[in-house]
């Protein structure tokens, strides 16, 4: 379909659009470019640029003024969103959102592979990338921004994909991203402190999560809610009073509960109580915090049209995703594992889960990345002591910050640990350390395929490096 700034919005005019970006630098003729003001810079600044490249109208805020029509709004992040999605429309016909601090990735992807163990066309997408049964793409946001969600979407969509998973963060439920998405259902893990860059409170950091469930699921979808926490119990208060299909999950769920675990060297074996009907499974993964994400998908699962107990199967075969809790090998047969934890909850809950499959020392070597929230340095520190035996405090991704003061700060917390700086080299003294009933966490970057210094992104990958000592 052929777009105008007449079918588009309503204007007297009936020049074709091309196109929509954010970005001035990827303005072309016939595009729409959002000037959109952020906190880092302010788009309006390069509206001039936009339209010597082509750029036939201009988003922006009211009071905008420029040499093309202008489509003024007091939240064109909201217009941003719903021009994408009429630019490109179409998505699954199954589309389910997951948000919280910790665990999104993993239940999205143990979502999908619940479903094509169903034999459903199943996709998911975030932090990780895309995942079909086409194959893998990158993505650079967990939220991305609005026109690259649904591209995304129409191409799933065109795919063949029934069933889509994705991850909804604090950052793109605040800025509009998804407001023009179809939900079916939601679902929620936690709610931890993170992002103290963006939100000034928990509260506001909450009611950026809750907006999920209170603006963009319809009344009439189902929300799974794990209530392990205060602000899941809260959540479960909040949907039930506007009359949501309620599903809890967890140690305390009242739908689907996580009786018993018994750690073993290759998972674990679950004792899981659904709807008051006892079922055991046996989880092929380690860590307990993969167990409440795998109940989490299972709830979600069975809101989406999957038969329980095929569900529950599937729970069997399920398979870790990159960088969390990902093994990248064995010393003498003690494990080396590559997590994403990067907040005092989530090293946390690592360090908690691989305690019960560890004869001997947990050794950690990790580090906290600059020009984010510096609150929770010290709490690391204090965390990692506390549960490991050994700690190494390493660079994480300094950014533009000093990176020794980073770690002057991470060892208030662990005033015991050992510091190396450079990351390959605190990764093979970890490594040189272990014996074989030991056990080596590397925390923080998980997935990442660079070290962000400066403005520079250095290629760097904690599982490749490890693998490299190993070798």
């Amino acid at each position: 379909m052929t777009h105008t700034l007449r079918t588009l919005f309503g204007l007297d005019d009936d020049t074709p659009v091309t196109g929509l970006t954010a970005d001035s630098r990827q303005v072309t003729e016939g595009m729409v470019f959002a000037a959109l003001p952020g906190t880092a810079m302010d788009g309006r600044d390069f509206i001039p640029q936009a339209i010597e490249q082509g750029a036939v109208a201009i988003l922006s805020v009211t009071g905008t003024v420029a040499d093309v029509p202008v489509i003024a709004d007091s939240s064109p992040r909201l217009v941003y969103s719903q021009l994408a999605a009429k630019l490109f429309p179409g998505q699954p016909k199954t589309l389910v959102a997951m948000t919280g601090t910790n665990g999104k990735s993993s239940t999205v992807d143990f979502l999908r592979q619940i479903w094509a163990y169903a034999g459903l066309n199943a996709a998911c997408f975030g932090t990780l990338g895309v995942t079909s049964s086409a194959g893998y793409k990158p993505m650079t946001h967990t939220t991305p921004d609005a026109l690259a969600l649904h591209k995304t979407l129409s191409e799933l969509a065109a795919e063949g994909v029934t069933h889509a998973a994705m991850e909804a963060s604090s950052h793109g439920l605040k800025q509009y991203r998804m407001d023009a998405v179809k939900i079916t259902a939601s679902g929620f893990s936690n709610l931890t402190q993170d992002h103290f860059d963006y939100h000034p409170t928990m509260e506001d950091y909450f009611r950026a999560k809750a907006r999920l469930f209170i603006d963009l699921t319809p009344l009439d979808a189902p929300v799974v809610i794990n209530t392990n926490d205060k602000y899941g119990q809260h959540l479960v208060e909040v949907c039930q009073g506007l009359g949501q299909d309620v599903l809890q999950v967890g140690w305390t769920g009242a739908d689907i509960r996580i009786d018993e675990v018994m750690p073993h060297a290759a998972g674990q074996k679950l004792t899981l109580v659904i709807k008051g009907q006892r079922h055991k499974v046996d989880l092929p993964l380690a860590g307990e915090f993969q167990v409440l994400n795998a109940v989490a998908a299972l709830g979600l699962a069975m809101k989406t049209g999957v038969n329980k107990n095929k569900a529950v199967e599937a729970l069997n075969h399920l398979k870790g995703v990159a960088g969390r809790l990902e093994l990248a090998g064995t010393k003498d047969g003690a494990p080396v594992y590559v997590d994403f934890a990067h907040t005092e909850d989530g090293l946390d809950k690592l360090l908690r889960s691989v305690r019960p499959h560890t004869m001997g020392d947990i050794v950690i070597v990790f580090g906290c990345g600059g020009d984010r929230d510096p609150d929770k340095r010290a709490k690391m520190g204090a965390v990692a002591a506390k549960l490991a035996d050994q700690v190494i405090v390493t660079d994480d991704n300094p950014r533009t910050e000093d990176a020794a003061t980073i770690r002057k700060a991470v060892l208030k917390g662990c005033p015991d640990a050992t510091e190396i700086g450079d990351r390959a080299l605190a990764i093979s003294e970890g490594i040189r350390r272990l014996g074989s009933r030991d056990c080596l966490v590397i925390a923080g970057k998980g997935h990442e395929q660079g070290q962000i210094v400066g403005d520079k992104v250095i290629p760097f990958s904690d599982v490749e490096v490890a693998r490299e000592w190993l070798s």
